[in-house]
């Protein structure tokens, strides 16, 4: 009984080893790599483009919306402008990409003899890189110089000619617009539904500061007022249940009036010669300085980077790579217009 008890254990010992030897398929094999699902660009950028604005106005304000853009995305409060610094050759730099020396708009009123900017814009560039419509709400008549006619990009503007133009009158274009987009009937042409890209000119805090001053009144309620719109159409977002889809951009520009607003005389087009620029939203870092140096030149290339899209041209405009939570990811061809019609149930 001794020897058979002997035996067994043998056994035991000796299969243990040949298992070791063999490889268990329990202890020894390799447990599969978990798979990773690359991220999914963002679908929808909105960019508000604000004048008179700068990191004392959130405390005169208050601005709560843009104060909270700041806190929970990237930011930086020295992003570099351009000279000069005047609001129609800076919206040209802001979207051809370009320094003004190459765009070559120098002069700050609508001329209809000039026609529109030669460089491509980032409008053309969505168009083409990857059919993504856009929507243009200005609030100043000289930017008709940059409104080229095509065929997936929506303008509308008013101004200081037009008595009634005011944030709450662009807001209320915004409005109108969405409402018309989302009815599956379109805006008109052939924009069946919500653009990809919506650039908002808010510039009523700059026009105030100019007239009454940055310690009036007038110029506290225009931050508000600059502040609110920008809740209200985000609100819009939120209640089509696109924010988890959207990525946020403010930045500022300079315009004569600004210049004049910070001390500079009457024409000189100096301005601010740093400027804030903030992301936030889907795919961007919370609570981020940004560290490297910024233009407002790099503004079109960070909203193609973000759609997941790229130029290869001379640009000189470059996407701000540091704000960002996850590597490039290229989005697939024709993923335009047909897939934002299905996220907008059209």
């Amino acid at each position: 009984m001794a020897d058979r008890g002997w035996q067994s254990v043998g056994r035991i010992i000796a299969g243990c080893a040949a298992l070791l030897i063999l490889g268990s398929p329990l202890l020894l094999r390799a447990a599969p790599a978990p798979s990773v699902t690359p991220p999914v660009p963002p679908e929808h950028v909105i960019l508000f483009v604000l004048e008179g604005v700068d990191q004392p106005a959130l405390k005169a304000g208050p601005m709560p919306v843009l104060t909270r853009l700041v806190k929970e995305g990237s930011a930086t409060w020295t992003a570099t402008s351009v000279k000069p610094a005047l609001r129609l050759p800076s919206m040209a730099s802001l979207v051809t990409g370009l320094p003004v020396e190459k765009h070559g708009i120098t002069w700050n009123a609508f001329d209809f003899i000039r026609g529109y900017p030669r460089p491509p814009t980032v409008f053309d560039y969505l168009d083409l890189s990857g059919g993504r419509d856009s929507a243009i709400f200005f609030m100043d008549e000289s930017l008709y110089q940059l409104a080229k006619p095509e065929p997936y990009t929506d303008y509308q503007m008013c101004g200081p000619l037009k008595p009634e133009c005011s944030t709450a009158t662009v807001v209320g274009y915004i409005n109108q617009y969405f409402r018309k987009a989302t009815s599956g009937q379109g805006y008109g042409h052939a924009i069946l539904s919500l653009p990809h890209f919506l650039v908002v000119h808010l510039p009523e805090a700059g026009r105030a500061g100019v007239a009454s001053g940055r310690n009036s009144k007038a110029y506290k309620d225009a931050l508000r007022s600059v502040d609110g719109a920008m809740g209200s159409i985000l609100g819009i977002y939120k209640d089509l249940g696109l924010v988890n889809r959207t990525t946020v951009f403010v930045t500022v520009i300079n315009s004569d009036e600004t210049g004049k607003l910070n001390g500079a005389s009457a024409g000189a087009g100096t301005g601010l010669s740093q400027v804030p620029w903030i992301a936030w939203g889907t795919g961007i870092k919370a609570g981020y300085a940004i560290k490297a140096p910024v233009s407002i030149i790099d503004t079109g290339a960070t909203v193609l980077r973000t759609l997941g899209l790229e130029t290869h041209t001379e640009w000189e405009s470059r996407a701000v790579e540091e704000i960002f939570t996850s590597p490039r990811v290229v989005a697939a061809e024709g993923g335009g217009r047909s897939d934002q019609s299905k996220s907008m149930g059209n």
